[in-house]
């Protein structure tokens, strides 16, 4: 009876042995995975949001106008003796300060028609019916060509014998020269030039400070024409010449009107 009990127990203990190496025998190959944990967190890109840009606002589209093409208007000063107030100031006056239709669909700033033009053209009606207009690429042509087409051509030369300063005598010089039909154009000129203050982009090119420019105006002399008044009359009240008092106020013949506003100093 021993004997069989013995037996029984040596086999339960080998069956027990062999049962817990089947349960903690693992793969040679498999090796325990490290998670690794960063203390650091990095802020989400979606989160951050960034200030929106700062944008300029004018209170009309002639302020507007301005702020972007005075620039260009006292580079073509310095290069060509246009004052940067007349430039301005038919830009305004001929594109409607940038939003007319040659302006938007040509980049043409000044309403120059084609005159032998070999570049790209638009039709448009102005004194006829679909006249051919110049159109450029960049509004940065139109105002260049604007100098050149002045400078090119001799019936605006008399123009560049005038101060650079003299909108007033450029504003009636384009008109007397044909650039116009309208009688009121050297009006519209100096009027937008004088209300938006374009004559200071004049005295940046010119190095002349505000101060300097109203004792100019200020030593200006005028007369207003009465019955009877000739410039040869005023020429020798004034002690002056004729041809002088017609270069001061851009006259081209010797006709006077009563209540004309004349530079006789």
């Amino acid at each position: 009876m021993k004997k069989v009990s013995v037996i029984f127990l040596v086999s339960f203990l080998v069956c027990s042995c062999s049962s817990k190496r089947k349960i903690v025998t693992k793969k040679k190959d498999s090796k325990p995975k490290i998670e690794q944990v960063s203390n650091k967190t990095e802020p989400k890109k979606d989160i951050i949001s960034k200030s929106p840009s700062k944008t300029t606002t004018y209170a009309n589209s002639t302020e507007a106008y301005i702020a972007n093409y005075s620039a260009i208007a006292k580079e073509e000063m310095r290069k060509y003796k246009i004052p940067a107030s007349i430039t301005l100031a038919q830009g305004i006056l001929e594109s409607g300060s940038g939003k007319g239709r040659l302006a938007v669909k040509a980049n043409n700033h000044f309403g120059i028609k084609c005159h032998g033009w070999k570049g790209q053209k638009i039709y448009h009606d102005d004194d006829a019916s679909q006249e051919c207009f110049r159109k450029y690429k960049h509004a940065r042509s139109s105002f260049e060509d604007h100098s050149t087409f002045l400078t090119t051509r001799g019936r605006y030369s008399k123009l560049f014998q005038l101060r650079e300063d003299d909108y007033k005598g450029w504003a009636k010089g384009l008109r007397a020269a044909g650039y116009a039909t309208d009688r009121k154009y050297p009006q519209k000129l100096i009027s937008l030039i004088e209300r938006y203050q374009l004559y200071t982009f004049d005295d940046e090119v010119l190095g002349r400070s505000s101060t300097e420019r109203n004792n100019e105006i200020s030593s200006e002399v005028n007369h207003k024409v009465v019955k009877g008044d000739t410039l040869y009359s005023l020429s020798k009240t004034y002690n002056t010449t004729v041809e002088k008092l017609k270069s001061l106020n851009n006259l081209t013949n010797n006709e006077l009107s009563i209540g004309q506003i004349l530079i006789v100093k």
